[in-house]
């Protein structure tokens, strides 16, 4: 969960302004959706330098492991070969294990883009329409939301809703639990902007649009959303790491990393272990993410990229509903680094020299993540961190962009 109530240009870099860095998955370019019209026959020679190990980015990384300011997974691949990847930190203290490429980090709101997907293979199959209102699938949503908020407003971002702000204190015990309060809370949303003006509403307003996305999935499936996802999405795109995990399996599985929450006295707890201790950090302010029993997605460095990977070759949607994923669909807000701004299914898009760039970012209390498509030229990004550190996250991102173009870097400090 996040607080859309915070701003700063590193809090938008890492909540949708973007980044790259990514991971290795079986040969071949990305293809279709826009997602890679680049020369197969490009060569070594055609890498930036700065992507490749021990250079400039590399060498900033690992300064920043050495300082304690980043603990984590960095992966950066181009056309499912892995260019460069690194590991640094600790995935649970406790038990001391280290991270690794293998470890799956909760992505926060970085995990939004999955959704569409699901939603998207309803419509593949004719199960759905786009411009289904709401309340052809549900009962109980305010009568204004049921008849003027279609499928499409939910998943673009533009459904124009709010609703009451979510309890970040209370502890859930149980997926059923979970799982009846997201349905009461989304039974609470009211209509406070016109559906398709350009907003998700106000704070809220995102969030609970996906909450009501998710259980028409769910009344469509007659499964939980989360048994569907793990089948039809992470399950097809060959994600074996990743899930929505409980709880129950963040603490007992040594391949999940812990969120390790800076506190007042500058040290760092596991917010898992430390239920009744809350995050100081920007990205998730009084949020401990281990009180939710199950929420969040959770994905590894290379699943990330498998998933880029499976939308190129139409493994998890077919090619026209991938570029209907993909393509941008109205001006979004703001832009990153000048760059002209969009809204996809997929998240944030923009056009950075001359080619479409997606990146989905997310933070709360112990988590910082972010993962980026360069859609033309076939690299994909990702970084993943159990840290809460967000002016160091935001510095990761930019010296991304510039290893990833291939400008110059230099790094913050001289590092």
């Amino acid at each position: 969960m996040d607080s859309d109530s915070v701003r700063g240009i590193d809090r938008r870099r890492l909540l949708g302004w973007g980044g790259v860095a990514a991971a290795g998955v079986a040969a071949g370019p990305l293809v279709g959706a826009g997602l890679g019209h680049a020369d197969p026959a490009l060569t070594d020679a055609d890498i930036p330098p700065d992507t490749r190990p021990v250079v400039a980015y590399d060498r900033y990384l690992a300064k920043l492991a050495a300082q304690d300011k980043f603990s984590g997974v960095v992966l950066l691949s181009h056309r499912g070969r892995t260019v460069l990847s690194r590991s640094y930190g600790m995935a649970d203290r406790e038990r001391g294990i280290r991270n690794h490429e293998n470890v799956a980090f909760n992505l926060s709101s970085a995990g939004a883009p999955f959704l569409p997907v699901a939603v998207l293979q309803l419509v593949q199959h004719g199960e759905v329409k786009l411009s289904d209102t709401v309340g052809t699938y549900l009962d109980g949503i305010a009568t204004d939301i049921a008849e003027q908020v279609t499928i499409h407003h939910l998943i673009i971002g533009m459904a124009g809703m709010d609703a009451p702000v979510l309890d970040v204190h209370r502890v859930f015990n149980s997926r059923e639990e979970v799982h009846e309060y997201n349905q009461q809370w989304a039974r609470q949303a009211t209509l406070v902007e016109v559906p398709g003006a350009g907003s998700s509403g106000h704070t809220a307003g995102g969030a609970v649009a996906g909450a009501i996305a998710a259980q028409i999935v769910e009344a469509v499936t007659g499964t939980t959303f989360w048994d569907y996802m793990h089948e039809h999405v992470f399950g097809r795109a060959g994600m074996r790491g990743s899930a929505y995990y409980t709880r129950t399996q963040w603490l007992t599985d040594k391949h999940i990393a812990h969120p390790y929450m800076r506190q007042p006295d500058g040290s760092r707890v596991d917010a898992v272990r430390n239920l009744d201790k809350d995050s100081l950090s920007q990205q998730g302010p009084n949020e401990n993410p281990g009180r939710s029993f199950i929420g969040n997605v959770f994905a590894t460095a290379p699943d990330l990229a498998r998933f880029a990977h499976a939308l190129s070759d139409g493994t998890v949607l077919d090619r026209p509903y991938a570029d209907l994923y993909t393509g941008g669909k109205v001006p979004g807000p703001g832009d990153r680094l000048g760059a002209p701004a969009f809204k996809a299914y997929v998240g944030p898009l923009h056009i950075i020299n001359g080619q479409w760039v997606f990146n989905r970012g997310g933070g709360s209390g112990g988590v910082s993540a972010s993962w980026t498509i360069y859609l033309d030229s076939g690299w994909v990004g990702v970084v993943l961190s159990n840290y809460d550190d967000l002016q160091e996250f935001g510095e990761i991102l930019q010296l991304q962009d510039q290893a990833i173009t291939g400008q110059p870097i230099d790094p913050p400090g001289g590092g």
